[in-house]
C-alpha cells in the first residue's frame, strides 16, 4: 500500500513559516534537522528579521487546514518536476520580487523549489 503525501508546516519559534508534503510526521521531523535547510531559512530574511537565529525551535506539525489551501495554491501554480521538494513560505522573504498580479513567486535552489506564497 502507497501512502499519498501529508501537508505539514514547519514552524519557527512557534511561527508558521513554510508548508511541504512529507510521507509521514516522522519524514516531516527529519526536515527540521537537514543541514541544507537550516542554512537556508538562517540566511533568509522577513521583514529585516532572519527566519531562524540557529536557536529557536525549528518543529513539523500537521498543517492546518489554511495551511494546506496555501500549500495547493502555490503548488497548483508551480511547475515543479515531481522528483523536487517545494517549500512554500508562509511569510513574506525580503529578497523576493513583488509580484502584484500572482499568488506566489518562484525560485529554485539547491535541487529544491522555494514558493513564497503571498499573504
Amino acid at each position: 500500500m502507497t501512502l499519498l503525501p501529508a501537508i505539514f508546516t514547519l514552524d519557527i519559534g512557534g511561527r508558521p513559516t513554510l508548508a511541504f508534503e512529507a510521507k509521514n510526521l516522522r519524514e516531516s521531523q527529519q526536515l527540521c534537522h537537514e543541514h541544507w535547510l537550516r542554512q537556508d531559512i538562517a540566511g533568509l530574511t522577513s521583514n529585516g528579521a532572519p527566519l531562524w537565529d540557529g536557536k529557536a525551535r525549528l518543529r513539523a506539525r500537521r498543517s492546518t487546514e489554511n495551511e494546506m489551501a496555501l500549500y495547493r495554491e502555490a503548488a497548483r501554480d508551480a511547475a515543479q518536476p515531481q522528483e523536487d521538494l517545494l517549500l512554500a513560505f508562509l511569510v513574506e522573504l525580503d529578497d523576493v520580487e513583488e509580484a502584484p498580479d500572482h499568488a506566489c513567486c518562484e525560485h529554485e535552489k539547491d535541487g529544491f523549489i522555494k514558493v513564497v506564497v503571498k499573504p
